[in-house]
């Protein structure tokens, strides 16, 4: 299992991410935790994205679940696509938009499986660590459960992919203005006695095998 799960972006060590996809160098960009946005600014993030990749060395591209939405013979094709990559890359945004298109498009049984074979890295930060956990209760205290992008199911989806055991909650003491909302989840897991783990913008954490550090 390889996993790079960061707060923001690759943090200040990208050098890890690299290593984990080994030769492989091409690289899926899943975008949709920004369904809900204008197209416009989508694509914009999007591009962003590739373009960051690119720097790193990386030949990107992006997949648009939505195109696999409750759709078995598109997905057939979804996973074959995603067995030719070496990393699989999962910008942030709203989680629970993130979390319905992985179950309407069949991508979170795809990746817990690639994953677990140790086929493809999954690499995310922001929405795209926090999906990886054991649940996503206590994430609505910062992204919004209702937001139903169009052609969603209006379902709230809670279970987490699981790859890792502990929930991640990114922007720790951040400069972005959700770090407040941060500061309220970490007591509520606190209380709860739900484990987790804190990242700071700069930092992330990464899996290689039995081998799990933050960076």
């Amino acid at each position: 299992m390889r996993l790079f799960l960061s707060s923001f972006r690759f943090g200040n060590h990208p050098q890890h991410l690299v290593r984990l996809a080994n030769s492989n160098k091409r690289a899926a960009v899943i975008a949709n935790a920004c369904d809900e946005m204008p197209e416009n600014d989508r694509q914009i993030r999007v591009r962003q994205e590739i373009g960051l990749l690119q720097e790193l060395g990386f030949f990107p591209g992006e997949i648009d679940l939505r195109s696999y939405f409750n759709n078995p013979h598109r997905q057939q094709h979804l996973i074959k696509l995603l067995s030719t990559v070496g990393l699989i890359w999962v910008r942030g945004g709203n989680s629970f938009v993130l979390r319905r298109a992985m179950k309407a498009s069949g991508f979170d049984v795809m990746i817990t499986g690639l994953v677990q074979q140790d086929a493809v890295v999954y690499g995310g930060y922001s929405a795209g660590a926090c999906v990886t956990g054991p649940t996503l209760a206590g994430i609505e205290m910062v992204d919004d459960p209702h937001t139903v992008p169009e052609g969603y199911d209006a379902t709230v989806i809670w279970e987490g992919l699981n790859l890792v055991p502990y929930v991640i909650v990114p922007h720790y003491r951040s400069i972005l203005p959700e770090s407040a909302k941060v500061e309220r989840l970490l007591q509520h897991y606190v209380d709860r006695n739900i484990s987790f783990k804190p990242l700071r913008d700069e930092e992330a954490v990464v899996v290689n095998g039995d081998q799990s550090f933050c960076a």
